[in-house]
């Protein structure tokens, strides 16, 4: 079984979020580091709990 270290993963996931990309966390650990990292890096992001997991949407930015 191949291991990743979760601060990796979260990194990773959270600059799909930069880029506008959806990100998937289903360990409640990630989901928790996820949800730490977005809100101190003030990203907005609509957050979908499901039963398997949870998923982390980009929010749109408005056109100015």
């Amino acid at each position: 079984m191949l291991y990743m270290n979760p601060s990796t993963m979260v990194h990773d996931k959270i600059e799909r979020l930069l880029k506008g990309q959806t990100a998937y966390a289903e360990s409640k650990e990630l989901i928790r580091l996820l949800k730490r990292e977005v809100e101190k890096r003030g990203i907005s992001v609509y957050i979908d709990d499901t039963n398997n997991g949870c998923w982390f949407i980009p929010k749109e930015k408005k056109a100015q």
